[in-house]
C-alpha cells in the first residue's frame, strides 16, 4: 500500500477573503466589497463546488467591537448553521489581517487577552465547532503592520514588529486556551506565508536572516524559541523581555494543522547592486544598502517549488500540512495553472508519505485592492473562483456570483476527476523567460556553503519536465490585418495562449469549404473571429458584401465550429440599436437597426447563436487603443498637437471602450465557457466632442482647437443612432472610462518612446 493510500483522501476546501485591515482611522471590510456580507446564498455556490471545508470569518472587530456582552451574533448563527446542513467544516477565522476592534491593537499589551476572551465565547455559542484559525498569518500581519507602517498601527521598528507578532502568537495560544475548556476536541489550524529569500553572496548574512525569521510565529506556538534559538539574540537585542519568550516555553500551542498560504511574489531577491533596479526597490538594513524585488522576476530558475517549500515545512515540524490559500491575481488561464500546479504538488508529495490534508481555493470571491496591500480604495477588483462584478444598477436583479473556469476546475477535483483543458499545457508566466524583469541571476549558486546551514535548502529550484514538449491545441483569431485581431495576437502573446493569425487569403470565413479544412488541419480549441465588414457608410451601397462577410461568414464559422465542438467568440455592435432612449441598452434590449451595417449584426447574432447556441457573442462600441494609428483617439490628439483643428459630433453618445481591456476581458469570457450575448464597454456615456475634450485635457494637449458640430454635418451615408450606450445585465467586466483612458495614455507613452 502507498503512503498516500494509507492517508485520508486530499480534500478540496474554500476561503473567502475577508480581510478587515485598518489604514490610519478606516476600516476595510472585504466582506462588504465583495457582497458576501448580505448573500448566504452564496454558500450553496461554494457548497457546488465539492468542497469539504471551509475558512470562515467570524470576525472580532466585526462580532463583538465593544465586548462579548454586547456581541451580535446574527450573522455567525445564520451562517454557522447553514454550513452545517449543508455539509460543509467551517474552518472559523477570528482575527484576518485586522488589528481588532477600534480600543485596541497589535501593540496594545491587552490585544492577546481581549481575543482569548472574545474566542471563549464564540466555542460556549458554537461548542461543536472543531476547526479555529484565531489569528490569519500573526507574521505576515506583525510585519505589515508593525515593520513597514502599511496598517495600523503603522509602525516601522523591529521593537514594534516583534511586540506585535508576540501579542497575536500569544492571542492563538490563549485563544485556544480558552476554545479547549469548551471544546477540548478543537483544533488549531495555524496559517502562515513562508515566502522564500534569496540574495548575493555579499548579503547571504541577511538571507540567513530573513529565512530564519519567517518561521518565526510558527517557532513561537511550538514552544521553540529558547535560548539556543537563532534568533534569540535578534529578539532580546530588539527590547524583548526573556519573560514574554518564555511564556511561549511554558503555553506551547503546537497547531493541529500548520496552514501554509502560497503566493508567487512571496518569494524575494535581495541585491547590493541598486543600479539594476528601480528606485522604489531600494531600502537597506543599516549595513548594506540593496534592492528587494520578485524573485521570480530575477531568478533564472524561478520561484521555489511548492514541493520544496512544503516539504521543508514537514521536515522542520512533521506534523499534518495544508496549503491554506492558493490564489492568483492574474488572467483565468494563469489562475488555472497555478492551482493544478498546487494541487499536482500536494498530490506528489502525498505519495512521498507527507501528511498533505487539503488544498484550499482562496479568494472564492475574488479580493478588492490587493495589488496596493489594502492601503488604498481605488476598487481594483481580482475574480476568483467567482466573480462578483455586479451587473448594471438599473437591472431589477440582484448580482449573484457568476462561476469562472475555476469553479468547474474545482467540482472536476472534488471528484477525483482530471479537469483537462488546452491552456494547462503551456507553462505559467512564472516558469516562462518572459517573466525576468531584470538581469538574470542563478539564485542556486548565490550562497556559500559557510551560510547553507542557516539557509533553507535551495534544492529542485526548477521545473524540470520528463515529458516531451507538447504542442497545445491553437486558438484561432481571423481578421488578421485589423486592429482587433492584431489586439488578440498582441495579448495571446502576452499571456501566453498559442494562437494562428488568420488573414482572408489563409481563410475566407465565407467559404464553408475553406473554413472546414482550416479547422481540420489546425484542429484549434476555439476561434475568434475578428474578421468583419467595418466600413459602416459604405455598407449602405455595398450591401450585399456587408452582409457577405458579417452574417454569412459568421454563420458558417459557427456552424462549422459546433460540428467540431470548437468554442467561438464573434463580435457585434453598438449600432443593432436605434438610439431611441436615454439609457444604456442591455443585452436582452431588443434591437432596431437604423442602417445596413447594423442590420448585418443583428442578423449575425442570431445566425451565430442558431447554429452554435454556445457560442459568445460579444457586443462592444467605439474602440479605442494604442496600436494602431486610425481610432477616435490617436486622430484627436495627432491632430491637435499639429495645431490643427478637430472637428467632433456634440449630438452623438457612446459608451468607447479600450481595445485591450475588451480583448482581456473576452479571453477570460472564452476561457470560463461563457455564451450568448455579452455587452463589453468601458462604463461611462459620453459625446464624442467631450471624449476628445477630456483625452486631451488628461495628456497635456491644448484641447482649444476641439470645434464641436452634429453629426448631421458629417454628411455620413448611414444613419447612427444618437445614443448607443451599453452596459450589461450579466456584469460590468471593463473598468470605467476615467481609468481606460488613464491606462491608454499611459500605454500611448510607453509604446512611443
Amino acid at each position: 500500500m502507498s503512503a498516500d493510500q494509507m492517508l485520508p483522501k486530499l480534500e478540496l476546501w474554500g476561503g473567502v477573503e475577508c480581510t478587515v485591515n485598518r489604514v490610519g482611522d478606516r476600516y476595510f471590510d472585504q466582506l462588504q466589497r465583495n457582497g458576501h456580507d448580505t448573500r448566504i446564498e452564496d454558500l450553496d455556490c461554494f457548497a457546488n463546488l465539492g468542497i469539504q471545508a471551509i475558512r470562515y470569518p467570524i470576525l472580532w472587530e466585526r462580532t463583538a467591537p465593544n465586548g462579548p456582552e454586547q456581541a451580535d451574533w446574527s450573522w455567525a448563527d445564520e451562517r454557522l448553521a447553514y454550513l452545517d446542513d449543508i455539509g460543509i467544516r467551517p474552518i472559523v477565522g477570528l482575527v484576518h489581517h485586522g488589528s481588532g476592534p477600534p480600543h485596541t491593537s497589535l501593540l496594545d499589551p491587552e490585544f492577546a487577552n481581549g481575543l482569548a476572551e472574545f474566542a471563549q465565547a464564540v466555542a460556549t455559542r458554537y461548542p461543536w465547532l472543531e476547526y479555529y484559525t484565531p489569528v490569519n498569518e500573526p507574521l505576515t500581519t506583525a510585519r505589515f503592520s508593525g515593520l513597514y507602517g502599511h496598517w495600523y498601527p503603522h509602525a516601522q521598528d523591529d521593537r514594534s514588529f516583534i511586540r506585535a507578532l508576540i501579542n497575536q502568537c500569544r492571542g492563538v495560544a490563549l485563544s485556544m486556551e480558552a476554545i479547549r475548556r469548551v471544546n477540548p476536541a478543537a483544533k488549531l489550524v495555524q496559517t502562515e506565508d513562508l515566502g522564500k529569500v534569496f540574495g548575493t553572496p555579499l548579503l547571504s548574512y541577511q538571507v540567513a536572516f530573513e529565512n530564519a525569521r519567517r518561521w518565526l510565529s510558527f517557532d513561537l506556538l511550538c514552544g521553540r524559541v529558547d535560548r539556543s534559538h537563532e534568533l534569540w539574540d535578534y529578539l532580546r537585542q530588539s527590547g524583548t523581555e526573556e519573560s514574554d519568550l518564555d511564556w511561549f516555553l511554558d503555553h506551547p500551542c503546537p497547531p493541529d494543522i500548520f496552514g501554509i498560504n502560497r503566493y508567487l511574489t512571496s518569494d524575494r531577491f535581495l541585491d547590493e547592486r541598486l543600479d539594476r533596479y528601480p528606485i522604489h526597490t531600494h531600502g537597506g538594513n543599516g549595513r548594506h544598502q540593496y534592492a528587494d524585488v520578485e524573485a521570480v522576476r530575477v531568478c533564472e530558475e524561478g520561484i521555489c517549488p511548492p514541493e520544496t517549500l512544503l516539504k521543508e515545512v514537514w521536515e522542520r515540524y512533521h506534523q499534518p500540512i495544508a496549503v491554506t490559500e492558493v490564489h492568483l491575481g492574474c488572467t483565468r488561464e494563469e489562475q488555472l495553472r497555478w492551482l493544478k500546479e498546487i494541487w499536482d504538488a500536494a498530490q506528489h508529495l502525498r505519495q512521498e508519505g507527507v501528511d498533505l490534508r487539503a488544498v484550499t481555493a482562496w479568494s472564492l470571491l475574488g479580493a478588492y485592492d490587493w495589488n496596493s496591500l489594502v492601503t488604498r480604495d481605488e476598487c481594483f477588483y481580482e475574480p476568483g473562483v467567482f466573480d462578483v462584478r455586479p451587473p448594471c444598477s438599473s437591472t431589477l436583479q440582484s448580482p449573484s456570483p457568476r462561476p469562472t473556469a475555476i469553479a468547474t476546475m474545482l467540482r472536476h477535483l472534488s471528484h477525483g476527476e482530471p479537469y483537462n483543458h488546452p491552456l494547462l499545457e503551456v507553462p505559467g508566466w512564472w516558469q516562462r523567460s518572459d517573466r525576468l524583469l531584470y538581469p538574470p541571476i542563478s539564485c542556486f549558486h548565490t550562497h556559500t556553503s559557510e551560510d547553507s546551514a542557516n539557509f533553507p535548502s535551495t534544492h529542485s529550484l526548477t521545473h524540470p519536465s520528463t515529458h516531451p514538449p507538447i504542442t497545445p491545441s491553437p486558438l484561432l483569431i481571423t481578421g488578421a490585418t485589423g486592429t482587433l485581431g492584431q489586439a488578440f495576437a498582441r495579448i495571446c502573446d502576452v499571456r501566453g495562449i498559442p494562437y494562428r493569425l488568420l488573414s482572408r487569403q489563409d481563410m475566407d470565413v465565407t467559404n464553408p469549404a475553406m473554413v472546414e479544412q482550416v479547422l481540420t488541419e489546425m484542429q484549434p480549441w476555439a476561434v475568434i473571429n475578428a474578421a468583419g465588414y467595418v466600413r459602416v457608410d459604405d455598407a449602405e451601397r455595398e450591401s450585399h458584401l456587408c452582409r457577405s462577410i458579417n452574417t454569412d461568414g459568421a454563420a458558417i464559422l459557427a456552424e462549422s465550429c459546433a460540428q467540431r465542438n470548437i468554442g467561438l467568440i464573434t463580435f457585434s455592435s453598438d449600432l443593432v440599436f436605434d438610439g431611441d432612449r436615454q439609457q444604456p441598452y442591455l443585452e436582452s434590449d431588443p434591437v432596431a437597426p437604423l442602417n445596413v451595417y447594423g442590420h448585418s449584426k443583428a442578423q449575425a447574432e442570431r445566425q451565430v447563436l442558431h447554429h452554435h447556441p454556445d457560442s459568445l457573442v460579444i457586443r462592444t462600441s467605439a474602440f479605442f487603443g494604442p496600436w494602431d494609428d486610425h481610432n477616435f483617439l490617436t486622430i484627436a490628439l495627432r491632430t491637435l498637437k499639429a495645431g490643427q483643428p478637430f472637428l467632433a459630433a456634440e449630438d452623438a453618445i457612446v459608451s468607447p471602450t479600450y481595445v485591450p481591456d475588451l480583448v482581456n476581458a473576452s479571453l477570460d469570457l472564452l476561457v470560463d465557457g461563457e455564451r450568448g450575448i455579452w455587452h463589453l464597454a468601458n462604463p461611462g456615456a459620453i459625446a464624442w466632442a467631450d471624449l476628445a475634450r477630456q483625452t486631451a485635457q488628461l495628456a497635456g494637449v491644448d484641447a482649444s482647437a476641439i470645434q464641436p458640430c452634429s453629426t448631421q454635418s458629417f454628411g455620413y451615408a448611414a444613419s447612427r443612432p444618437a445614443y448607443s450606450v451599453l452596459s450589461s445585465e450579466r456584469g460590468i467586466l471593463l473598468p470605467d472610462l476615467d481609468r481606460a483612458i488613464a491606462q491608454y495614455l499611459h500605454e500611448c507613452d510607453r509604446v512611443h518612446v
